[in-house]
């Protein structure tokens, strides 16, 4: 199979080359050395053309580091430290609140890059903006059954009319459309400047939304329990490395596009 596809590479490229050199003719005999090393050299150039996509075929994909991160986030979270009041049903609260804070990091991210691309006008800004959203989105998308799964364990019900969740479940929709309304259009600049007022109207609409499930100031870091509070610390982390993988995943197929 291997040989087929040399021979057949050589073939095309050899006649490529001749025809380009001698007028249209090409040779009928080809050494299979000879070949190898023209699908090498080819190759080569390929690589120097498609640097990104080369990168990505000698290492594994983002995405892989990306699963391997969820599930070690996974697994850390089932060995949590509990909670007087909740005991261990704390442990899906730690990671809905970590999840949540990714995604707002992200999106937070992607207007950086944002303003960043219209003041420099440089395309690898616009591209990074358009990846943190994308990776925002995902993040904001999977918090919202990890927030019904916290209400359902600790609360023993699922108050849906609670207004930062309605606030969130209103947010995920406009965001999923915008994101998909961004990749259709494929303006780098719109991209940019849609993240950048995506985050700033999120972020003054939850600062005046009530709070009834969510007191402020924050019940971790305000509780004075420091095994908690490093827990959650380091589940953020863990969760803003999950979402640098993803959007290196993004990244890679806006660079493709």
């Amino acid at each position: 199979m291997v040989a087929l596809f040399i021979v057949s590479e050589c073939s095309i490229l050899i006649t490529i080359h001749f025809s380009e050199n001698t007028g249209g003719c090409a040779p009928n005999i080809m050494s299979v050395s000879t070949c190898k090393w023209i699908v090498k050299q080819h190759a080569k150039q390929k690589c120097l053309e498609e640097s990104t996509i080369c990168a990505m075929t000698k290492t594994r994909s983002p995405l892989f580091y990306f699963t391997i991160t969820v599930i070690v986030i996974v697994l850390l979270t089932l060995f949590g430290p509990e909670e007087k009041s909740l005991g261990s049903n704390v442990r899906i609260v730690y990671l809905h609140g970590a999840w949540v804070l990714a995604a707002e990091v992200a999106f937070i991210a992607a207007a950086l890059a944002g303003l960043l691309g219209l003041l420099l006008r440089k395309e690898i800004f616009h591209a990074w903006s358009a990846a943190l959203g994308r990776t925002g989105i995902v993040f904001w998308l999977t918090y919202l059954p990890l927030s019904l799964f916290a209400m359902q364990a600790n609360w023993n019900g699922l108050f849906l009319a609670e207004p930062r969740f309605r606030l969130a479940i209103i947010f995920a929709v406009t965001g999923v459309l915008l994101q998909l309304g961004l990749w259709l259009f494929n303006i780098p600049w719109l991209t940019s400047l849609g993240n950048i007022v995506y985050i700033i109207i999120l972020r003054v609409v939850f600062a005046t939304a009530r709070n009834i499930m969510h007191p402020p100031p924050s019940p971790i870091f305000s509780s004075g329990l420091w095994n908690i509070i490093i827990f959650f610390v380091v589940l953020n982390l863990l969760a803003w490395v999950a979402g640098y993988f993803l959007t290196r995943w993004f990244l890679i197929l806006k660079t493709s596009e």
